[in-house]
């Protein structure tokens, strides 16, 4: 650590005896650090109205305001300054509750010079990281960019309006949509524009997340509180504290969590697995699904209160085929972000590929979109991408007009061979879900199969029409 990196740590130090103050005086600065000495908290409470202090060295007992109402101050006007407690009368009772409240850490008198110096270096050290991550952000978002919602067709500018209105609000947000419209898209967005920007967005899949692993993963739990938790854990909600928390595919959760959830909702808390003691997380919570709450509701595998506390105010994103004036303009965003380039050129998609992709039905939305055009941009290899670029299932889809819906029945052509049945018993998937524009639940549900029967089939089929 550089030397003489002390010197930019400002400290308010805070005792009721003369002695320890001019020892303190005397030896702190001497040590490079930008010390300001008072006798009591009255005095803090003054100094700290005229100026900013890296660190607070509290006395607990003092006449008149004491270390304690000294900290509470402190946390309502500069939260950033980190305090530490300094006592003759302590006990473990006052240590946890100097943690608790807040407090960086803890010295004992009497201490020597030596332990107040390795204290202050820890909080150097801590300021020093922070620095680095913030930084490293600011970078990562500069590469980065705000994030971009691409399209000004009118399905896509109400939805960038309802952002705008949203975003600055604490309000809980729904996002519906189809998969792959770019719901956790809508939700970082919604994360820019609010004051909560600076933040972390911790972004979540509910369906990915093994049932018996969820409650951990969203609270955290305690060392000792199941087999396995071999530490402390935070949760999802801790780490998004000050933030926004996104739980995409909500409507994935069993009931007993979406009671957790609601509970939240409702009041602020949550409690660790283990943990008798619930605690207060500043936190804004967005949901997505791609499922029908409404329906699931009326069905009784979603709470009716939890819908009501989720849907303060809902954005419904457009399938891409109800957009498709947007496609010319979003294939040149998505091939430019392939390209780890700002923009690209109009004549990169030769004019007959970008027919194809203006008519191509697009049952994956823009996630397809984004893939296809990933693959095509390989194969140009910084040239212009052409229909031959394209994968052979989007110009068969074109090629076949009599057959409407998903470009996987472009495979199922009576004229070429006899089907098989595995054949047939795809093609009648495939259609019913066409007709429900890509919902697996609902199509699984018409069809009277599993969810994750349907999801088999679906990939056994697209793993050997690949390998075919």
């Amino acid at each position: 650590m550089n030397p003489n990196i002390n010197s930019s740590l400002k400290v308010l130090f805070v005792d009721d005896e003369a002695p320890i103050r001019k020892v303190m005086a005397n030896e702190l600065p001497r040590m490079g650090y930008d010390l300001t000495v008072c006798e009591d908290g009255e005095a803090a409470v003054k100094a700290l109205e005229t100026s900013r202090f890296d660190v607070a060295v509290l006395d607990l007992r003092m006449p008149g305001l004491s270390g304690w109402d000294v900290m509470d101050h402190i946390k309502k006007v500069s939260p950033e300054t980190d305090v530490i407690i300094s006592t003759g009368h302590g006990t473990m009772d006052v240590v946890i509750e100097a943690l608790r409240k807040g407090a960086f850490d803890y010295l004992q008198k009497p201490w020597k010079l030596t332990q107040i110096n390795q204290t202050l270096k820890r909080v150097i050290e801590k300021r020093v990281l922070h620095n680095k991550v913030t930084a490293l952000e600011r970078r990562l978002k500069t590469v980065e960019g705000a994030t971009q919602i691409i399209g000004d067709s009118p399905e896509i500018l109400r939805v960038k309006k309802m952002i705008e209105t949203v975003a600055p609000t604490d309000s809980t947000v729904l996002i519906q949509g189809e998969t792959g419209t770019g719901k956790e898209l809508v939700a970082r967005r919604i994360h820019e524009l609010s004051k909560r920007k600076d933040m972390p967005f911790v972004p979540v899949n509910c369906g990915a997340i093994p049932e018996n692993l969820v409650e951990s993963e969203f609270f955290g739990h305690k060392k000792g509180s199941f087999t396995g938790a071999d530490t402390h854990r935070k949760g999802l909600f801790e780490v998004a504290n000050g933030g926004t928390l996104f739980l995409d595919e909500l409507g994935e959760l069993d009931k007993s969590m979406q009671v957790k959830i609601l509970r939240f909702l409702e009041s602020g808390e949550i409690r660790r697995v283990g943990d008798n003691e619930a605690f207060r997380v500043d936190v804004r919570v967005v949901c997505a699904t791609n499922r029908h709450i409404e329906e699931m509701v009326k069905a009784g595998s979603f709470r009716e209160d939890l819908f009501f506390r989720i849907n303060t105010f809902e954005i419904h994103l457009p399938s891409l085929r109800e957009r498709k004036g947007d496609i010319p303009q979003l294939a040149l965003g998505l091939i430019a972000r392939h390209l780890k380039k700002e923009t690209v050129p109009n004549t990169i998609i030769a004019p007959e590929a970008m027919r194809m992709l203006q008519e191509y039905p697009w049952t994956g939305n823009v996630r397809e979109m984004s893939n296809i055009l990933e693959h095509a941009t390989i194969l140009a290899a910084g040239d212009v991408i052409t229909v031959d670029h394209l994968p052979g299932h989007v110009s068969k889809r074109i090629m076949q007009p009599g057959i409407s819906g998903s470009p996987e029945l472009e495979n199922f052509n009576t004229a070429a061979h006899t089907k098989s049945l595995r054949e047939i018993e795809m093609e009648a998937i495939y259609r019913v879900l066409n007709r429900n524009k890509g919902d697996k639940p609902k199509t699984a549900n018409e069809l009277g199969i599993a969810l994750k029967t349907l999801y088999n089939k679906l990939n056994l089929y697209d793993t050997q029409t690949k390998a075919g």
